[in-house]
């Protein structure tokens, strides 16, 4: 065989050779990558989720419904574990929980939502605005797209909103009026010192405590009047220290379930839909059973002793100017003053197609 021949064989060898080399490294890679979407494929997104509600209340019982249903339309990809009753900490912990991924989820109410987002004050912390919860509902659906928005520009994705109706006064000692209320001592959440300061400049005397402290806090006096919504008064038996609850529509008890944006976006594209809707199902049922459940609550608490003051025409006068007044310390301070109007206006709009 000639020299040229031979190069030439040994040429052809040496190319198969890296041809072979370069097909096994390429197979090796597809190997590799393949193994790890099966197993990116296989781990289930799971979500802690973290609530104030206490446990087997149709709050609690709605998350749950939410996560079957999340189950089922996964194939079990989307696991969800609730933890009710506060057991992670007031709602600055929930949200504190979340920014550091030992949770991934929290059903919070405006108090909490605040301290991500300081707009949806307006649905809550603007008492007496909503003369109805159809008012309400009016406003919200308007402001909605917007929240979300900048819940979203902020790394969390709105799950779904609720309500709970109306907020009342529950109190030791019987309240008719503005001065009655400021002779006691009012729960405020620790974690929202601008509530409090609002509260000091209109003479109000605000202290501060955790959610979960409401009812110790009423049994050794730390405090005398606690702002709740019935079903909250019953379940946490909140009527047996303060006995008394003006029936004045103060503010709705807003609330939203949120979860991280990156957590949201690991979860099977292709079923994100599905889990909205039934994220949102979840959502009407908290609004729609905790509106009834909060009226219920009340006939119960009556049947065991506690009082329920009507205020009269009087009364209700003396509630606009104390709220009247209270507008301008809170536009701004507590709601963006941008936010504020935009919720001023909507009321408007409402009433002037109702006719009212």
């Amino acid at each position: 065989m000639s020299n040229v021949q031979c190069q030439s064989d040994h040429g052809r060898i040496r190319t198969a050779a890296r041809l072979w080399t370069l097909d096994l490294g390429l197979w090796t890679l597809l190997l590799l990558l393949g193994t790890a979407v099966l197993a990116d494929a296989a781990a289930p997104v799971k979500i802690r989720l973290a609530t104030l509600a206490p446990k087997d209340t149709s709050p609690h019982k709605a998350l749950q419904q939410m996560g079957e249903a999340w189950r089922k339309a996964s194939a079990d990809q989307v696991q969800l574990t609730i933890y009710t009753d506060g057991t992670m900490g007031g709602e600055a912990d929930m949200v504190r929980r979340m920014r550091i991924g030992q949770i991934q989820a929290a059903m919070l109410t405006v108090p909490g939502l605040s301290q991500i987002e300081d707009s949806v004050g307006a649905l809550q912390f603007m008492p007496m605005m909503f003369r109805s919860l159809d008012e309400f509902d009016y406003a919200f659906e308007k402001l909605r797209p917007g929240l979300e928005k900048k819940f979203r520009d902020k790394g969390f994705e709105v799950l779904c909103w609720g309500d709970l109706g109306w907020v009342r006064l529950f109190s030791k000692q019987p309240g008719h009026r503005i001065d009655d209320y400021r002779k006691m001592k009012v729960f405020v959440w620790s974690g929202d010192g601008r509530s409090a300061e609002v509260m000091r400049a209109l003479r109000v005397n605000p202290v501060p405590a955790e959610q979960t402290d409401v009812l110790p806090g009423l049994q050794t006096g730390l405090f005398d009047m606690v702002p709740s919504v019935p079903i909250y008064a019953l379940a946490g038996q909140f009527y047996n220290p303060a006995p008394n609850m003006l029936e004045l529509n103060w503010v709705p008890l807003v609330g939203a379930t949120i979860v991280l944006k990156k957590t949201w976006d690991a979860t099977p594209a292709a079923k994100r839909a599905d889990l909205m809707k039934a994220a949102e199902l979840a959502g009407k049922d908290i609004r729609n059973l905790g509106r009834k459940e909060s009226d219920e609550a009340v006939a119960a608490m009556e049947k065991r002793g506690m009082k329920v003051i009507k205020p009269t025409p009087e009364d209700i006068a003396d509630w606009v100017r104390f709220t009247d007044e209270a507008y301008a310390t809170i536009r701004g301070k507590l709601v963006p003053a941008e936010m504020f109007d935009e919720v001023v206006k909507l009321v408007k709009e409402y009433r002037a197609k109702a006719g009212k």
